[in-house]
């Protein structure tokens, strides 16, 4: 009987595929490349298409800290207040709805330059307010803008990005939220310091809390003007037949060879029958259903704010003050809150495109159900002091405070920017923009429902109960990671299948 070496399977190493190899190693490690990429222009087009992810967390982080000045200038009820602050997150789901749609129609950039506008007036306007309803109607528009931004940023980050760095980059999305969260807890630290409360007169004889909301006119005027520096996606550029353009574009980004290449690619990814996107795409024509992705979206979207994320950042002063902390120091822990957010983002910057995608959310899923438990079983000692506010005892306080903050750690590593990476390069060429619309839309309507019932629930049901949906909430989402959402780490957009 003949004797047989080792016959293990290798794969064969060809030469391109070693080029390839070093390529992808030197995008990863940011240096310069052989094939013409321009990593210097791409990375100063995500810098400017993040300000808008800046200013999706900057208007959604002012509310935090205004709301004592909100009830007094209106007369609000808990209900009324919590309308109040919930009310940008209906303009948010249109606006997701809406952009994700013109985009298709318009241009991705098209759409953020009409978003970077409504945040210029809704910043105006809500400083201004002098009625509820002037007010509500005010976040409203700035709501429309919060929505679009929070869509277009990461589609176009992920149609002009390379696989190799494109969830790096898109990451830096969810970076530049927690950045714009923590400039509007640190501007309304400073301003309420200045003028001695948030209530207090400041500048111009104006309280401290409507010039919260003006200071948001500075950083959105800069993005407004930036947008015109950046070029349209070449991705939807291919989708109009505008291929010349497209193919100029992507020769600045990738150079002439490959702009060829992917051009080719792009129009081989489009419906067969050439037809423009459109919404019906997220039907699936073989079953007369919603395809499966999309629901995989609208799933990853909706979990991302069952678990309560935002009522840290919309109610984090209010519900640090109701067990014991001063206004000052409740809102240093936002401050300090919105930093370890940050250094968690950055964590994931560095490992997303190594890791992966669906191991970040898996390991997220895990670390927040531990920490909400956690959370919700210190406030279950609470008393209720005399007026009605809650207490917990110096040790308990520490433990809740010290748990929330990690909560806040594990859902930065995790599901705080890889929901937008994923949501940004997980559906196909042919209906991203239609598959974004559903899912952002689905998002922000999540989003409404947690922060407008959270003061009912926390005076009615108790914190505790509140806090132990949430943390069910992410018990639920490491289920539905395993089973429904799929790896996109290194696959080109052209790939993506429905």
């Amino acid at each position: 009987m003949p004797a047989f070496r080792d016959c293990r399977f290798r794969r064969r190493v060809f030469p391109d595929d070693r080029n390839e190899k070093k390529e992808e190693d030197k995008m990863q490690a940011g240096e310069p490349t052989d094939t013409g990429t321009n990593l210097a222009f791409i990375v100063v087009i995500v810098a400017v298409a993040t300000i808008g992810g800046f200013m999706f967390g900057y208007d959604s982080g002012v509310i935090n800290g205004t709301q004592e000045g909100l009830e007094k200038a209106f007369g609000l009820s808990k209900l009324g207040t919590g309308f109040n602050v919930g009310a940008i997150l209906i303009g948010c789901a249109a606006g997701a709805f809406l952009a994700g749609r013109l985009a298709d129609r318009y241009g991705r950039r098209n759409i953020m330059v009409v978003a970077a506008l409504l945040f210029v007036l809704s910043a105006l306007g809500a400083g201004a307010a002098t009625s509820s309803l002037f007010f509500v109607a005010a976040r409203l528009v700035g709501g429309l803008g919060v929505g679009a931004a929070s869509v277009l940023t990461p589609v176009y980050i992920s149609e002009v990005t390379p696989a190799a760095i494109r969830g790096r980059l898109a990451s830096v999305q969810q970076i530049m939220i927690i950045t714009g969260l923590t400039g509007a807890f640190v501007a309304n630290y400073v301003l309420a310091n200045t003028a001695g409360s948030s209530t207090a007169p400041l500048w111009l004889g104006q309280s401290a809390w409507r010039w919260m909301f003006w200071m948001q006119a500075i950083p959105a005027t800069i993005y407004l003007i930036a947008l015109f520096a950046i070029p349209e996606s070449p991705r939807y550029l291919v989708a109009r037949g505008r291929e010349e353009e497209a193919g100029s574009i992507l020769t600045r980004l990738l150079g002439r060879a490959e702009a060829e290449r992917k051009v080719t690619e792009i129009r081989g990814s489009l419906a067969g029958d050439h037809h423009r996107p459109r919404l019906s795409d997220l039907i699936d024509p073989a079953t007369g259903r919603l395809r499966m992705i999309v629901w995989a979206g609208i799933g990853i979207a909706i979990l991302q704010q069952f678990v309560g994320i935002n009522i840290v950042f919309y109610y984090g002063a209010v519900l640090w003050q109701s067990v014991g902390f001063s206004e000052g120091d409740a809102l240093k822990i936002n401050i300090l809150s919105g930093t370890l957010s940050i250094l968690a983002c950055l964590f994931t910057v560095f490992t997303v495109d190594r890791i992966g995608r669906k191991p970040l959310l898996l390991v997220g899923s895990v670390g927040m159900t531990i920490t909400l438990a956690v959370v919700a079983a210190c406030f279950a000692t609470a008393t209720i002091q005399p007026g009605g506010a809650l207490h917990l005892d110096t040790g308990t306080g520490r433990i809740a405070l010290v748990a929330a903050n990690l909560y806040v750690v594990f859902f930065n590593v995790s599901w705080g920017p890889i929901m937008w990476v994923m949501l940004g390069e997980m559906f196909p060429n042919q209906f991203r923009g239609s598959g974004l619309a559903v899912a952002g839309a689905a998002q922000w309507a999540a989003n409404f429902a947690i922060s407008v019932s959270f003061p009912a629930l926390a005076s009615g049901v108790g914190l505790t109960p509140t806090y132990g949906f949430y943390a069910l909430s992410a018990f639920v989402s490491f289920f539905f990671v395993r089973k429904f959402v799929h790896e996109t780490r290194g696959r080109e957009l052209e790939e993506m299948v429905g």
